[in-house]
């Protein structure tokens, strides 16, 4: 009972605290909706893609009309090449697209006609436009060679280039209608574009907890609220058990306050059922509320209490993969990322997303448990108040 009202008094303090409710709960959720929108839509983002048909027959415009049929492009007209070459200097498209003069008239004579691809710099976009204008071309070309097999079988003799290109143009109208189609399946074999950056930024703040439970206890170290709780007749683990529930239920308020706004309000599909992500986000809850306990243990003055962001929750998300992927880290940093709880929260999230279930992550869960178990043991056992705060 003593550990409940313990506790209820942090909730208090904390979530009805105007400070409090905006640092901890509506930043933490604007700034996840943000990263949602600007991350987690990656994959709805159509790639703009400048061209220039320069083609007059009807090879050019059914290599057009097949592009613009896929969600993922968005085909902007240019001019000329001059024009098209500038808007992909400027970063105005991926990649543009030249269909060089008498392009079909070279597919109809067996000539080597290619589409031309500008491209500042080689990215996911660039590279599937240019398997998809491959894709295309090669089947152009396959057509074409198609109707002039047929087209001298049956004539015997030189055949008459306009009956060649009434027949190719008829074969690429029935090409066109697409009897024969595919249906695309998510197989679920990568992790959703974006997530990394998403749990990322949602990991971070949530450990603004960290911060919020460190300020309270030096508060109540320097007020002597501490050594009053201590002397009065509650035993020490009736002390320690009211903070974990505290600081436990404002991180379990916060973990559904985040999800629901990004599942429900902005319907971002992270491919992870809500039990597990809410599994993985409370694991990760606990380890930050056992870095707080100890922090909070070995701090002795408030003043310090603010270099909390720039020495361990700042540095730790870098090494950790918040804001960028860890394969692009040297080596002795990837090897350093297993000792902060970061790194684990997303590589269980990713991998339940790629497909996994939760025996995939036992791992990762079980690493975030045993550095929660650890911390908290360490933080309940120098958490005394013993020595106050020493501010003038």
């Amino acid at each position: 009972m003593n550990s409940l009202n313990i506790a209820w008094l942090m909730i208090r303090r904390t979530i009805l605290r105007k400070r409090g409710f905006i640092a901890f709960f509506l930043l933490p959720c604007l700034v996840v909706s943000g990263a949602v929108l600007l991350f987690g839509s990656e994959q709805g983002t159509r790639a703009v893609i400048p061209y220039v048909n320069e083609d007059q027959g009807a090879a050019g415009e059914w290599i057009l009309g097949e592009l613009g049929q896929k969600e993922e492009y968005l085909l902007k007209p240019m001019n000329n090449v001059a024009e098209l070459k500038e808007a992909i200097a400027q970063q105005k498209g991926s990649s543009g697209m030249i269909i060089p003069a008498n392009y079909t008239n070279d597919l109809l004579k067996n000539k080597q006609a290619e589409v031309q691809l500008v491209e500042l710099r080689v990215s996911e976009s660039s590279y599937t436009l240019r398997a998809a204008v491959e894709g295309l071309a090669a089947g152009l070309n396959q057509s074409a060679s198609a109707v002039l097999a047929a087209t001298n079988a049956a004539s015997g003799e030189a055949p008459d280039p306009a009956q060649v290109q009434a027949k190719f143009e008829q074969l690429l109208v029935e090409l066109g209608k697409h009897q024969i189609s595919g249906e695309a399946t998510d197989l679920q074999i990568y992790p959703k574009p974006g997530l990394n950056n998403v749990t990322g930024f949602t990991i971070m703040f949530m450990m603004g907890l960290l911060t919020s439970a460190v300020a309270v206890i030096m508060e109540d170290r320097r007020q002597r609220t501490m050594a009053r709780v201590y002397t009065a007749p509650v035993r020490a683990y009736e002390i320690a058990l009211g903070n974990f529930l505290g600081s436990f239920a404002i991180g379990m308020i916060q973990i559904v306050l985040v999800l629901g706004i990004s599942r429900w309000v902005l319907h971002y599909d992270a491919g992870i059922p809500f039990g597990i992500h809410f599994l993985i986000l409370a694991a990760f809850m606990l380890v930050s509320m056992g870095i707080a306990s100890t922090v909070a243990g070995l701090i002795r003055e408030s003043k310090n209490a603010n270099m909390l962001n720039s020495l361990i929750i700042t540095p730790t998300c870098m090494i950790g993969g918040c804001f960028w992927p860890l394969s692009i880290m040297p080596d002795y940093m990837q090897k350093l990322a297993n000792f902060v709880p970061q790194k684990w929260t997303i590589q269980a999230v990713e991998t339940v997303s790629a497909g996994g279930t939760l025996s995939d992550i036992t791992l990762p869960l079980l690493i975030l448990g045993g550095m929660a178990a650890i911390l908290l043991t360490v933080g309940s056992v120098i958490l005394r108040p013993s020595q106050p705060g020493v501010d003038s």
